[in-house]
């Protein structure tokens, strides 16, 4: 179906050309149309015209109404204050407008003009190490805006850039050779394993093999050794080391499983994926003059870039030992992305403490010429996942919070929530209790993330995620809950719209908001900001209670075509909140 015109694109589109027919000579003006409390729109485009021609703005406004002329979307427009244009939509364009959205799969929601291809650079964990909390952000973030760039039409290739290369494994795999049995599985060889039995094995190896390095200057020096083994490309030294990168994808798969994600083992390309190209990368950047060699290393600078003395801090591409930094591996990660891929966008979803290297990163390679007018990155910072104290987000006794022991309280506090509610109307079985409680835990904790801007710090405060009240993802989860009991109530009576019908305050609020999905959806796709859909779907979700508080849906004192015109509302309402809650990762219960 083709895509609806919004009621907001129709009036600007109107006013527009009211205002290039009553003022050629003011040439192509912006109208200003925004949201009002005074009528459904304002146009305050007027005073800003009126300064440019030296008219009175109110003389320039009323010959604007006077060029739009009837309209059968426009119920109302009067001119106020100095020259503002109030305007009221007629009830019978906001029902039929909804009703060819709620005709559509995709809610009216078009594709985007001209798609392009976004590789999106998110869920980075590293091998052998538990997952935090700081891995949470990048994750939840992420997955939002493949959801939401997939649904605009953009072609999108996931990437997981995980930490599976570098001079610890030296350690871990001299230490794994020397105790051959430490990564062995309860069940045998071949048995099923556990993310958590996974994460106790490398978790347990891990401070072993630390303490054994910190303390035995000989296994310090075989470690050492092994390093260089593995850079090599020693046959049984990459054999251990895969071993490690394989019981790790065992445990991420699980708290990815728990998050509610889908990862695929395509699109989990570490830093090992790109050792073939270091070289080259490193060897065209000096061959250009992009990267010089300074004191044995290669590095590239930048006039902006200094440290505390003053002096320039370059990007090290290549160290004086031969070792490559970060950087040679991200550079050839995007040479990858554009060069092979076919990537016009790379999106990169990491911590705001890295916006320094990757400014860095971007500008080597736009210097490069690997980044141009026709392919260009760009950083989704986020910020830190603090305390209730407002402090970095640490246990009791001051250490990093395991990721999968908070998705874990969470899940337990929401089947908590879910059990208390639960009463002889509702009937919720057992199973049905455990399983909103998982949906509504991992969804309470993705929410607290994605109702934030990104690049602010958040805390995080199990009791107000699972609340009830406030802006919460277990309020729209229960606004969507209410809707599916209305439908239920109402037996065999179906949702219809009747646009002959006129709409209460609540109504119209509402509709004019259900409105406004497709225009939040492309706005939350070309800024890179979910958050601006979590606002959205909030404010939908208290919308719908101010309705439900003063529109009585199913009642045997309402005439038919009110109760299947509210149900149709409740209807479009429920699939529009369903799809939201979707784009961002989180699922609606039929059942609270």
């Amino acid at each position: 179906m083709a895509s609806v015109t919004s009621l907001a694109a129709s009036v600007n589109q109107r006013v527009t050309d009211a205002l290039s027919a009553a003022l050629p000579e003011a040439g192509a003006a912006d109208p200003l149309l925004r949201r009002s409390d005074r009528a459904d729109f304002q146009a305050n485009g007027m005073l800003a015209l009126a300064k440019k021609l030296k008219g009175n703005p109110r003389e320039l406004a009323a010959k604007v109404v006077d060029a739009i002329g009837e309209s059968d979307v426009l119920k109302e427009i009067e001119v106020s204050g100095p020259g503002f244009l109030n305007i009221t939509i007629a009830d019978e364009a906001i029902v039929k407008t909804l009703a060819e959205r709620a005709a559509d799969a995709r809610l009216g929601v078009p594709y985007a003009a001209s798609p392009g291809t976004t590789v999106i650079d998110y869920a980075q964990p590293n091998v052998a190490k538990e997952m935090h909390v700081g891995h949470l952000r990048s994750a939840v973030i992420g997955a939002a805006m493949v959801e939401i760039l997939e649904f605009t039409g953009e072609k999108v290739i996931r990437r997981h850039h995980i930490g599976d290369w570098g001079t610890q494994f030296g350690m871990l795999i001299q230490y794994l050779t020397e105790h051959p049995h430490e990564l062995d599985h309860e069940g045998g060889e071949g048995a099923e394993v556990s993310g958590e039995e996974a994460a106790s094995n490398l978790n347990r190896l891990y401070k072993a093999s630390r303490a054994l390095f910190d303390s035995d200057e000989e296994f310090k020096e075989r470690a050492r050794r092994r390093v260089v083994d593995l850079q090599a490309g020693d046959e049984q030294t990459l054999a251990m080391w895969q071993r490690f990168v394989d019981e790790s994808k065992i445990y991420f798969y699980s708290v990815f499983n728990k998050l509610d994600m889908d990862v695929r083992d395509p699109d989990i390309v570490g830093e090992s994926g790109y050792n073939a190209m270091l070289e080259e990368t490193c060897r065209l950047l000096e061959e250009s003059g992009v990267a010089v060699r300074s004191e044995g290393a290669l590095c590239v600078f930048f006039d902006d870039v200094k440290g505390p003395d003053g002096n320039p801090v370059p990007l090290i591409v290549k160290k004086s030992d031969g070792g490559y930094g970060y950087a040679a591996t991200d550079l050839s990660a995007i040479r990858d992305r554009v060069q092979n891929l076919g990537a016009d966008t790379l999106l990169y979803v990491v911590d705001v403490r890295q916006s320094l290297h990757f400014k860095m990163v971007f500008e080597t390679a736009r210097r490069a010429g690997w980044l141009d007018d026709k392919a260009h990155a760009v950083q989704l910072a986020f910020g830190t996942v603090l305390g209730k104290d407002g402090k970095p987000f640490k246990t009791r006794a001051g250490e990093t919070v395991r990721l999968v022991d908070l998705l874990d309280e969470a899940i337990e506090r929401a089947t908590t929530v879910v059990r208390e509610k639960n009463n002889e109307k509702i009937a919720l079985t057992e199973e049905e209790i455990v399983e909103n409680g998982t949906q509504i835990g991992i969804g309470a904790v993705k929410y607290a993330d994605l109702s934030t801007s990104a690049s602010r710090d958040y805390k995080f405060d199990l009791d107000q995620m699972v609340s009830l009240n406030g802006d919460t993802s277990v309020y729209l989860q229960y606004a969507y809950a209410r809707i599916q009991s209305i439908k239920r109530r109402a037996g065999e009576t179906r949702p219809v719209a009747h646009p002959e019908l006129p709409l209460a305050p609540a109504e119209r609020a509402l509709g004019l908001h259900l409105d406004g999905f497709a225009e939040v959806i492309a706005e939350a796709a070309a800024s890179y900001e979910p958050h601006r859909l979590a606002a959205y779907l909030y404010q939908l979700a208290s919308h719908l209670t101010t309705f439900y508080d003063q529109c009585q849906v199913v009642s045997a004192d309402n005439p038919a075509e009110v109760v299947e015109n509210r149900l149709f509302l409740c209807d479009l309402t429920g699939r529009t909140l369903h799809q939201g809650m979707a784009l961002l990762g989180i699922r609606t219960p039929e059942r609270l």
